[in-house]
């Protein structure tokens, strides 16, 4: 096994017990959250085009809840029992959603809660996620691995839409919530093999005093880290741009999805697969390319190179504003975005406080994100509707926010150069 792995990643035969187990974690999370976005995506049609913005801003009430909600379970117990117990709470959650739905409890009101609950859940596991892989791993160990453990949530990216696909005319959409369920406690096992795995790896071989004891602070201490921090600001204003980028595409699609199709099961097998082909293209590049790219070219400019598909997309959307150019712009962006920028970015967290990893990092990827996602909606409806713009002038004036938003990516990249300097010269 060795051996083999060393083909395709650098890893040393220390990691590679924690490497597997962060893999097989992430495949289990992310195809349980795709077993479920196709289900979003559609019940957000459902719910009406016109309740969107609403269902964005719900969303980020939501966020205003649950963000001092999880800062206090953090802060009361240690990583070993918050993290199982958060997804445990999530399986809860869509046992749930299956027997409201499977009693035909109100539909439609179930369908638009159902959009902000996933817009939550989606947050909170994966930000819980790389918040428990930065506290275990050092800066050079997630430069060379982020890549492969990626690539597991990339597999999980393409078995959950494959599972979508072929069991939403045995089973139904309802029943594909216990697929789901049964996927996250399966996960939830895989983190608890992961934190025995960890000990005497990396930073928990420097940290096991640390991380056996509550974190402790105050449920909103993360907001005060941001406030004082210019480089965990630079990654919250980082997501701020690319929520205004992918909410302006994503509100585009579902427009020219239904103006092409009145059909339920044809949206949610449109939007299937192009989650089906984000997740294959991401597989065969994280394995090949992803590591090599962040050690050659650095943090920064892998931290680039998302607000640079952007630019390029949306300059392709503005002279051929057609179904067929979002979908192909939808899966570059979003492989683009697994491949190099989102482990990137996750590396940007390996030199931060544990304090800020677990509170701070939450509040940037729930808090911030979701709120902006809720501001850009509204502004979206604003500029589509009221001013009367259409997709090739949103696609003109999103080119400008690309172009700043690559120089913020590079300017970071160097912010973690220094820090992770600073954080070798002290050990």
């Amino acid at each position: 096994m060795d051996r083999l792995l060393t083909r395709v990643v650098d890893v040393r035969p220390n990691e590679v017990p924690a490497l597997l187990w962060s893999f097989v974690y992430f495949l289990l999370v992310l195809s349980a959250y795709y077993v479920l976005r196709p289900l979003r995506d559609n019940a957000g049609i459902t719910g009406g085009l016109g309740n969107l913005p609403w269902l964005f801003t719900a969303t980020f009430v939501t966020m205003l809840v649950a963000v001092p909600a999880y800062g206090f379970v953090v802060a009361q117990l240690p990583r070993r029992l918050f993290i199982p117990l958060v997804y445990s709470f999530f399986v809860a959650n869509v046992v749930l959603f299956w027997l409201l739905l499977t009693l035909q409890i109100d539909p439609p009101m179930v369908a638009r809660v159902f959009f902000v609950w996933l817009s939550v859940f989606n947050v909170f596991v994966v930000s819980v996620f790389w918040s428990y892989l930065a506290d275990l791993f050092r800066s050079d160990q997630a430069k060379r691995l982020y890549g492969f453990v990626a690539a597991g949530g990339s597999i999980g990216a393409i078995v959950g839409p494959l599972l979508t696909k072929s069991l939403i005319d045995p089973l139904g959409p309802v029943h594909l919530f216990l697929v789901a369920a049964a996927l996250l406690l399966a996960a939830v096992m895989s983190a608890g093999r992961l934190e025995k795995a960890a000990v005497g790896f990396g930073q928990a071989s420097t940290d096991a005093a640390i991380t056996a004891q509550p974190m402790g602070g105050g449920s909103l201490a993360g907001v005060i880290e941001i406030l004082r921090s210019p480089y965990l600001s630079g990654i919250a204003l980082w997501v701020v741009l690319l929520s205004f980028a992918g909410t302006v595409l994503y509100l585009i699609q579902v427009d020219l999805v239904h103006a092409a199709s009145a059909d339920e099961r044809a949206r949610v097998q449109i939007f299937a697969t192009i989650d089906f082909w984000v997740g294959t293209l991401s597989f065969l590049l994280q394995f090949l390319v992803t590591g090599k790219l962040i050690m050659r070219f650095g943090v920064g400019a892998a931290v680039a190179f998302l607000p640079l598909v952007f630019f390029i997309g949306y300059a392709a959307l503005a002279v051929v504003p057609v179904l067929v150019t979002v979908v192909v712009f939808q899966t570059l962006q979003r492989t683009s975005n697994f491949v190099i920028s989102n482990p990137a970015r996750e590396v940007l967290f390996t030199v931060a406080e544990r304090e800020e990893k677990y509170k701070a990092k939450n509040i940037i990827d729930g808090l911030i994100f979701r709120g902006a996602d809720a501001s850009w909606a509204w502004v979206y409806a604003q500029l589509h509707a009221a001013a009367g713009l259409g997709t090739v002038a949103l696609a003109i004036v999103m080119l400008p926010v690309a172009a700043l938003w690559s120089i913020l990516a590079f300017a970071l990249g160097r912010g973690q150069d220094v820090r992770a300097k600073l954080q070798r010269a002290a050990t």
